[in-house]
């Protein structure tokens, strides 16, 4: 039979059994004091395996305060303490954040609070060097502990430097067995307080990129204009992880002949070319149903045409309407263009996906396609939503159940604030975006629904 492969263990308790054969070593130390030094080897290389294990973990991870929790995580793990906490500083020098292992956070901030600026926490961020207490209780520097702050005894700690300036402290109390921390504690520590401002500065580079995409993409989209007295609003979500830039747009404005224009579109492809192809053609059609006006159709095939300018022409999906008042009732007429279909939500709930009779291909696919128009009369007091499909296309799942999810929960928010019903659909259901998402409603005057007052306004 092929041979077990050697275990540590197993291989260790070996060399401790032939040490103890041999009497005493070379160097005169006895059987027990090698046995001991063996064992001591051993924890040193599965605390460093454990500290490896932690880089990589905070090195995989993004955002901020994950990464600050597996600070405090890996920290506790390495040292054996039962507690820990990372308390994080702000631009005054005051704490602004505290994470905490071994402990009721939640409910240890809302009867202590934040670290305030006095005692042991402060000193360590005075000296910026490691500290060791023995007993907290009897340093002078202490201060005693807030209400329903649990007592401690021991404490390590070491000041977390990002940039040469002080970001916060990480620091333990009480190792689990009760013993002191040691010199190899401390090292341990500093040396995962040394990566951690690595992987600090690096979330907080990501989160800067992700604010500095967001701010670039909203500023490429409109604000939507005073439709009264059609009420209007949209939300717009960026896809959870980086690039932040995408192909979602969307317009509103008042044609020449008293009509509301309304269009949702996407740019096929993802990144940061998606978004600048965005804005062409958001102009592009906002030019062609505005100073040519005509049927959503007649609209949508100019834009076909205006795209073979380009050496590769791209293509987008989309939905273009006209909503019109005539006859004391509203009716919209549309095209679509490939895209996920108008949902209309009625006062009293009930729900219809506006599908096109005959369905589109995305624009600058092919210009000599034909483009068709289809009508439906529009309910007062009803919501029309008009979507893209990083709203509802989800990766495992079948978009005809995201669909219908989408519209049992509009459904439910029938008769509440557009506002509201835009966050509820858009982010209420706290799932990450695998596409950036874009989301226009439009509500019509009416005594059920809750009307909403004053200007829209974008996201």
């Amino acid at each position: 039979m092929p041979e077990e492969p050697r275990r540590p263990k197993a291989a260790a308790g070996r060399l401790a059994l032939a040490l103890e054969a041999l009497g005493r070593s070379p160097d005169g130390a006895g059987p027990e004091e090698l046995s001991t030094q063996v064992r001591q080897l051993a924890l040193g290389q599965r605390r460093l395996r454990r500290l490896l294990d932690a880089v990589v973990a905070m090195s995989e991870d993004m955002d901020l305060r994950a990464v600050l929790r597996h600070i405090v995580e890996a920290a506790t793990d390495l040292v054996g303490a039962r507690y820990g906490a990372l308390g994080v500083l702000g631009s005054d020098g005051e704490f602004v954040d505290l994470i905490t292992v071994g402990v009721d956070e939640e409910r240890m901030l809302a009867e202590s609070g934040l670290p305030q600026g006095h005692g042991l926490l402060v000193g360590l961020l005075a000296d910026l060097k490691p500290m060791r207490v023995a007993d907290v209780g009897a340093d002078p520097r202490s201060v005693g502990f807030p209400v329903g702050h649990p007592m401690m005894t021991t404490l390590l700690g070491v000041p977390l430097m990002v940039r040469g300036r002080a970001y916060g402290n990480l620091y333990l109390a009480d190792k689990s067995d009760g013993a002191p921390f040691t010199d190899d504690d401390e090292a341990i520590l500093t040396a995962l307080a040394s990566v951690a401002s690595v992987s600090i500065e690096n979330a907080r580079l990501y989160e800067d990129l992700k604010q500095a995409a967001m701010h670039f993409q909203l500023r490429m989209l409109p604000e939507l204009p005073d439709l009264s007295p059609l009420a209007v609003e949209v939300r717009y979500e960026p896809a959870s992880e980086l690039p932040r830039l995408g192909g979602d747009w969307y317009d509103a404005l008042t044609l020449p002949d008293g009509a509301v224009c309304l269009v949702v579109g996407d740019v096929t492809g993802h990144a940061v070319a998606a978004a600048p192809v965005m804005g062409q053609i958001r102009n592009m059609l906002r030019a062609l149903a505005y100073d040519h006006g005509g049927p959503p159709s007649l609209v949508v095939t100019k834009l076909d045409r205006a795209l073979t300018m380009f050496t590769e022409p791209p293509t987008a999906t989309l939905v273009l309407a006209r909503v019109e008042h005539t006859g004391g009732e509203y009716v919209l007429r549309w095209s679509n263009a490939g895209h996920p279909p108008p949902l209309l939500v009625e006062a009293d709930g009930t729900t219809h996906f506006l599908a096109p009779a005959r369905h589109g291909l995305p624009v600058g696919v092919e210009p000599s396609f034909g483009r068709y128009d289809d009508e439906h009369r529009l309910p007062a007091g009803s919501t029309l939503l008009l979507f893209t499909d990083g709203l509802v296309e989800r990766r495992g799942e079948d978009i005809d159940a995201t669909l219908a999810e989408l519209a049992d929960q509009a459904a439910r928010l029938a008769g509440v604030p557009l506002r509201r019903l835009c966050a509820e659909l858009v982010t209420g259901r706290g799932q990450l975006f695998d596409d950036d998402v874009t989301l226009l409603a439009l509500r019509l005057p009416g005594e059920d629904p809750v009307r909403t007052s004053g200007r829209a306004t974008g996201p």
